[in-house]
């Protein structure tokens, strides 16, 4: 909602308008707890002495996130499980002073704790946590899904993500508050043909932000997750791959997405300019769902 007069704060081409400060701006009522300060939706240093720990971040989706906090002032600490592409991320980011790697398997409890203290302890604080991890083993119909596949899928996405948020919170979050993004998928919001097993971990994965932003909302932690259609990554190169056009025609803005539409939504659910905003999974499809099946 937009208000006349007043301060405003411009980004990107677009101008907000604020009440606090304008003439015949409404008097608070008594006994209500004043508005937060307020802060800047993406400034070139808006995540200043912040660190983030990225899940699944050598490349795409994940490597993406990372630049777009660390253009605007975060360190960060990437996962993946090979050295060789993390090593090259780091570079790639700005070198040891603003990126360093921890390499392992996401289901593995003693990674996701080396990787929480690492953040700690090389940067001082883990202010921002991203779940990034998933994989899918299997493509075809759900009643025909191996179930050793389909549990190793549940037990990477879905357990991986929540036992990430749990390290992290006995470590840091739990005291000092945070935000915490999950990368969930549009495949979690309606049936998607060939990849129901993946589907099915990341529709649980958008419940878990929605109970996990109500758990933790108390203790000054915001949950938020965001829901991708497809994009222009190597994971998913298997569905678009020799008839991308085909498939970008399904969308209203008539493209695929790129890693960089994913970056920088991220980087607005994770910054203060969200601050009232939590257990919220927003959909990033071009406009596929609101027109229809992808």
């Amino acid at each position: 909602m937009c208000y006349p007069g007043g301060r405003s704060a411009t980004h990107d081409g677009c101008v907000l308008t604020h009440p606090r400060g304008s003439v015949g701006s409404p008097r608070r009522r008594r006994g209500r707890p004043a508005p937060p300060e307020e802060h800047p939706l993406s400034t070139s240093d808006s995540y200043a002495g912040r660190t983030a720990l990225v899940t699944g971040g050598s490349r795409g989706i994940g490597l993406a996130i990372a630049r777009s906090l660390v253009d605007r002032g975060a360190r960060v600490v990437l996962t993946a499980r090979k050295p060789e592409a993390l090593a090259e991320a780091v570079e790639a980011l700005g070198g040891p002073e603003v990126a360093v790697a921890v390499a392992g398997n996401a289901g593995d409890p003693e990674h996701r704790a080396e990787a929480v203290r690492t953040a700690i302890d090389t940067f001082g604080s883990l202010d921002c946590l991203v779940g990034n991890v998933g994989i899918n083993p299997y493509y075809g119909p759900l009643i025909e899904a191996p179930l050793d596949a389909f549990r190793k899928i549940l037990d990477t996405n879905v357990v991986g993500t929540l036992g990430l948020v749990q390290e992290a919170h006995r470590a840091w979050m739990g005291q000092h508050g945070g935000s915490v993004l999950i990368v969930a998928s549009v495949a979690g919001l309606k049936s998607s043909a060939g990849i129901a097993a993946y589907g099915v971990s990341k529709a649980a994965l958008v419940n878990l932000t929605t109970q996990l932003a109500v758990e933790l909302g108390p203790q000054r932690i915001r949950v938020n997750a965001v829901a991708p259609a497809v994009v222009k990554t190597r994971f998913a190169e298997a569905l678009f791959t020799g008839r991308e056009d085909e498939v970008s025609g399904q969308y209203p803005v008539g493209r695929l997405g790129v890693p960089e539409d994913i970056g920088e939504a991220a980087a607005y659910l994770l910054s203060d300019g969200a601050g009232w905003v939590t257990g919220q999974t927003l959909v990033l499809d071009g406009g596929a769902l609101s027109q229809g099946p992808i």
